[in-house]
């Protein structure tokens, strides 16, 4: 392969290279690596800790301004280690992810529906929103991932809201109940049926309250206020996930992102997500859809083909958005995050409603 003056300022592979530029992305922000920081979230009321934080990793957690509770820290400094991760009062998680779920919009009392709610972090953060009322549901179709997500939310002591179920999101058809549940390791043997039948992470619970949650399940749609489907992707919209391929190999690169049948078939994912997302949303209601790809197959053009097909489906504003360090995707309404322009992993945002017909 014959190096360009592109290919080395960015080490990247020239067929990386055709496929961004085939897919309409500038190969330039994979050169603002350096300038993303890591961002973290604090719990809510812990920002105190933070001279903490400061005094172990010797370095000032700056103030997302633009994105309450957020931290931005040097690109290098791990936070595995610190006193504060290890006991469940920060974590890490994207700036571009907090937009995604602070554009829901979510109140106090809502419940919520995360329908690929691996690996954890903006359930979390949903969780958080929610303070001590309202409901989420989180489904993962990886059982392995769904694992993880259950450790993270039991380690920020935000089970008793949550509930988790592997399951296939462009069929999942349970919502959350209104009473507590929260998540058992002796549960996790309940969790390996397939399709129509989900198992179901939650606490030990007499049987009455067992009976009146069984029951509300069965109202239906009708209580799930917010949706968040952030789908399956080629992941290309982040740096440090791109970056892995130079140990992974830039051969599973090609496998991974540009291999037609694999966009075809996530594609199809995709749109199947965010169909049965929005069938589970009541009248009202508001559904984020978002990827960490930028490429317009994965994003616009699903929007496009969603609303072709979905009549109560209609693009809403992401008021916060305003303030936001991002810009407008193709379709108007729509956001794009990207390393140059938002100094954040790329993302894209679009958010609707669900009108009464």
């Amino acid at each position: 392969m014959e190096a360009t003056a592109e290919s080395a300022l960015l080490p990247l592979p020239e067929e990386f290279l055709d496929f961004l530029r085939e897919n309409g992305l500038d190969p330039s922000i994979y050169s603002a690596t350096e300038s993303v920081p890591r961002y973290i979230r604090v719990k809510p009321g812990n920002e105190a800790c933070l001279q903490e934080l400061e005094a172990e990793i010797k370095s000032k957690p700056l103030k997302v301004e633009w994105l309450p509770e957020f931290y931005s820290l040097p690109n290098d400094v791990q936070i595995a280690n610190t006193s504060l991760y290890k006991q469940g009062q920060i974590y890490g998680i994207d700036a571009a992810s907090g937009a995604a779920v602070s554009a829901l919009n979510i109140s106090a009392g809502d419940h919520v529906l995360d329908l690929c709610a691996a690996p954890g972090a903006k359930l979390c953060m949903i969780l958080d929103f929610l303070g001590d009322s309202g409901s989420v549901t989180g489904v993962d179709v990886s059982q392995h991932r769904l694992a993880a997500c259950r450790t993270l939310v039991q380690k920020y002591a935000l089970g008793n809201r949550c509930r988790l179920f592997v399951a296939d999101g462009t069929t999942f058809s349970l919502v959350p109940a209104k009473h507590h549940d929260c998540i058992d390791k002796a549960c996790e043997s309940t969790c390996e049926e397939k399709v129509d039948v989900f198992g179901e992470w939650t606490a030990r619970r007499p049987w009455k309250e067992r009976k009146r949650a069984a029951r509300q399940r069965k109202l239906g749609s009708a209580m799930i206020g917010s949706v968040l489907v952030d789908a399956e992707c080629t992941h290309d919209g982040s740096v440090r996930h791109i970056q892995k391929f130079e140990q992974w190999g830039w051969e599973t690169l090609q496998q991974r992102v540009m291999n037609a049948e694999r966009t075809d078939s996530l594609t199809l994912l995709q749109l199947k997500l965010l169909t049965n997302g929005f069938r589970l949303l009541k009248v009202g209601g508001s559904l984020v859809y978002s990827t960490c790809s930028l490429t317009v197959a994965q994003n616009e053009d699903i929007v496009e083909r969603f609303l072709q097909e979905n009549a109560s489906a209609v693009l809403q504003e992401v008021d916060a958005a305003k303030s936001w360090p991002c810009r407008c995707g193709r379709i108007p309404k729509t956001l794009r995050f990207d390393p140059s322009t938002s100094q954040t992993s790329g993302l894209f945002v679009a958010k609707f409603t669900k009108l009464a017909l």
